[in-house]
């Protein structure tokens, strides 16, 4: 038995996955973001943001596809090799956006101006949802008005309790003025969402919040402050020993970049930091967070 088939082996009875499998089979990058499957998934010519993968780096969720009109695309390892990537959803009218995956994977949130019924008229964003069903995916789900109002909600995330951080303008008429807002879960859903501290929000732009499943720190977008290094940059917040939120950092670069860069997501094994930079997706080692705590 040749050497290669001995580690194969050796990865199945210890119940391992090996690592050239997982994130597409891409060599995994450094201190420096690198574009993911530049050419391939990330191309010059459209536009890709708003990913995810699942816990075990075997299924991939992104957002692609004109201004207004996104769908979500997906790929997953199966038979020893990963799948093309597929439409999960798509309308010629409106698009779908932000996917995130439920802490259990049987529910994939997104956000979406579809109208919620006839009456919804003009449709704002709202905070949806599609249920496992066998193989494939159930119809859209508008998460409800616990979470949703007549404004807009964009960006999802949740924390290992299961509390959903987002952002909302429901505090104000302007589209440039969002924060971010988390929800307790609870067995009958979540009760009233809270804007985060001063720390997190300011007047100035806030969204795309990824939380750390521990809820140790924030990523997020905002654009308009002092700090800024371009249009929109990505911050970072940490707790202190209180459970407070400690006000945030701006990334800096090589992460911020003169454009916009937003769409963060840490991969559950916590090595790997995805965001959007000039509409394509980057990844970069989480090592490089550790500056900032």
């Amino acid at each position: 038995m040749n050497k290669s088939k001995i580690l194969i082996l050796a990865l199945i009875l210890c119940g391992c996955k090996a690592d050239v499998n997982q994130y597409l089979g891409q060599t995994p990058p450094g201190n420096i973001p690198l574009m993911f499957m530049s050419g391939t998934l990330s191309k010059r010519d459209t536009i890709e943001f708003g990913s995810v993968f699942s816990q075990d780096g075997l299924s991939f969720y992104y957002a692609t596809g004109p201004s207004g009109r996104h769908e979500i695309r997906y790929s997953e390892y199966k038979e020893g090799q990963w799948s093309p990537f597929n439409l999960l959803i798509k309308h010629p009218d409106y698009g779908f956006n932000d996917p995130f995956l439920s802490n259990d994977e049987q529910r994939l949130y997104f956000i979406s101006r579809k109208p919620k019924d006839d009456r919804d008229i003009p449709p704002n964003h709202d905070i949806w949802y599609v249920e496992k069903e066998g193989d494939g995916w159930s119809d859209p789900i508008n998460a409800g008005p616990q979470i949703n109002s007549d404004k807009n909600e964009y960006y999802i995330s949740f924390s290992d309790d299961g509390s959903m951080y987002f952002s909302t303008n429901k505090h104000t008429n302007s589209d440039s003025d969002f924060d971010i807002y988390r929800a307790q879960s609870t067995a009958n859903g979540w009760e009233e969402p809270v804007r985060l501290s001063d720390a997190i929000n300011t007047s100035a732009y806030e969204a795309d919040a990824f939380v750390a499943p521990d809820e140790s720190y924030i990523i997020f977008t905002s654009r308009g402050r002092n700090d800024s290094n371009g249009s929109i940059d990505l911050y970072i917040s940490f707790k202190d020993d209180g459970d407070n939120w400690l006000p945030a950092k701006n990334l800096g670069r090589p992460i911020n970049s003169r454009g916009p860069d937003y769409c963060p997501f840490v991969t559950k094994d916590g090595k790997y930091l995805f965001f959007t930079s000039y509409n394509d997706i980057y990844w970069v080692s989480t090592k490089v967070l550790n500056q900032f705590r």
